[in-house]
């Protein structure tokens, strides 16, 4: 049963690029333990949205708030920080490094110099590193380099990298762009799976991979709502149809 209390608020978002609105006063809430899926035709506005929840784009006006807090009076750091991960549409892993080391760098208490300096491979810090890998089906690839790995598995270790993190709201543009069937079946259970504990908002076109995962659909068209509810009920939806599916 998921909290009626929303972990992320969008409020009255606007953003606008030389006059045009990609984001025109939207407003919506993602609850607790939520696997959200947003949806719509190419610059509907979807990955905009991404891009203020987590900083990179500062709104021309509207708040986001993220359990309670307005996001976008910080710093993409500073967000990061707070609790929230971003995966992009294109895989950003260390190419030249080993699985494992890619995940090594993601620990929180990596970073820093001073902190970077002092961090040791004990045992515990392994222990850590292959149980998240297995989380993401990359157990038996730890010690392989990156640059070697499918790019369905790329998408696994930077959903990975995220996850190390422990962050309570993963957003997640495309994750199953360019994946195998196989894989994106996979990808379907691990994002099921990672939902419980944390908030996960998903951008996806693949109605038949949405109607698998999503316990919400929110539809965007021309950077406002069009329409929210089950995949069943806004794939029902004639203004759905007519904007999105229909094409």
């Amino acid at each position: 049963m998921k909290s009626s209390n929303p972990v992320l608020m969008v409020e009255g978002l606007t953003v606008a690029f030389d006059g045009f609105r990609a984001v025109d006063n939207l407003s919506l809430q993602v609850a607790k333990d939520e696997l959200r899926v947003i949806i719509g035709p190419n610059g509907a506005g979807k990955t905009t949205l991404l891009d203020m929840i987590c900083g990179k784009t500062k709104p021309t006006s509207g708040r986001v708030l993220f359990k309670g807090e307005d996001l976008t009076k910080l710093a993409e750091h500073q967000i990061v920080r707070r609790g929230v991960g971003r995966k992009f549409q294109t895989p950003s892993v260390y190419e030249d490094l080993t699985v494992g080391e890619n995940f090594e760098i993601s620990i929180p208490k990596a970073y820093g110099i001073k902190t970077s300096l002092a961090f040791k491979r004990t045992d515990a810090v392994r222990k850590h590193i292959h149980g998240f890998a297995e989380q993401v089906f990359l157990g038996d690839v730890l010690h392989q380099k990156a640059g070697r790995l499918s790019h369905g598995q790329k998408q696994w270790l930077e959903i990975g990298m995220l996850l190390i993190q422990q962050p309570e709201l993963l957003l997640l543009d495309e994750p199953v762009a360019g994946m195998s069937p196989r894989e994106r079946e996979q990808t379907g259970e691990l994002l099921q799976r990672i939902s419980h504990g944390r908030s996960v908002v998903v951008i996806e076109h693949d109605m038949e991979f949405v109607k698998r995962i999503a316990h919400k659909v929110t539809v965007l068209h021309q950077g406002q709502l069009l329409a929210e509810g089950s995949a069943a009920e806004v794939q029902a939806d004639p203004r759905v149809i007519d904007v999105y599916i229909g094409h």
